[in-house]
């Protein structure tokens, strides 16, 4: 992972149009190819970024940049779509490159696990004719929760959260974009499921064609009967 700390300003191009004024950020390169925009608060959360497949290529500034201060222009393209990150950077404060290795992956929590358990078990849920083909299901940056077939026998990528968020659904999307490169996978439908699934997070699910599902963790596990229910 390279982490570099510089004043820059920020351009985004594409589904929609973004501008970062000049300020001191925090800009990290990630080894799967992530390009991420981060200020001093937020919390987690990047102002911007460029998910992969994508490609950084550093350039330097034209004649109007550089009478405004760049000292370089960071241009972040998209593989599969015209979507663009620029980064023009005025000032470097620090530039270092670290070798994290292999990541173990996220330990689930007892809830997440015991609902993607559930889920295989009852994979009607996803819709009439659905078949499991497999749980935790490898690629190369982690494993997918749940792979299953529907009717038609069109892959279907499953994330499980317990509440599901913008992060969750982003994680999704890099999993989809790694399984649609296999020929025999491809094309994989979405599933973003969840006890609880934030507004933005369905709104940006649905932007990109993943399908939302709500889980009732306890209907599940058999402690509530819907048919008993008044409302």
């Amino acid at each position: 992972m390279r982490t570099v700390i510089a004043r820059c300003s920020v351009d985004y191009t594409g589904r929609l149009d973004a501008h970062l004024a000049l300020a001191t950020r925090l800009l990290m390169v990630k080894a799967d190819g992530s390009v991420l925009v981060h200020s001093d608060g937020g919390s987690y959360k990047p102002l911007n970024w460029m998910s992969p497949p994508c490609r950084l290529e550093v350039g330097q500034p034209d004649a109007d940049d550089a009478a405004a201060g760049a000292q370089e222009v960071w241009t972040v393209q998209n593989a599969k779509t015209d979507d663009r990150l620029v980064v023009k950077i005025h000032e470097v404060l620090h530039d270092g490159t670290y070798d994290l290795g292999v990541d173990p992956g996220l330990v689930k929590d007892g809830v997440e696990a015991h609902l993607q358990q559930l889920l295989a078990e009852q994979i009607d849920l996803l819709g009439p004719g659905h078949r499991l083909v497999r749980r935790e299901f490898p690629t190369a940056i982690g494993p997918v929760d749940i792979l299953a077939r529907d009717s038609q026998e069109r892959a279907v990528a499953v994330e499980i959260k317990r509440r599901g968020e913008i992060d969750g659904v982003e994680q999704l999307t890099r999993y989809l974009e790694l399984l649609n490169r296999d020929p025999h996978l491809t094309p994989v439908q979405g599933v973003f499921a969840a006890q609880e699934i934030k507004p933005q997070a369905r709104v940006l699910a649905e932007d990109r064609g993943i399908r939302c599902l709500v889980l009732d963790y306890n209907a599940m596990r058999g402690l509530d009967d819907p048919d008993t229910r008044l409302f």
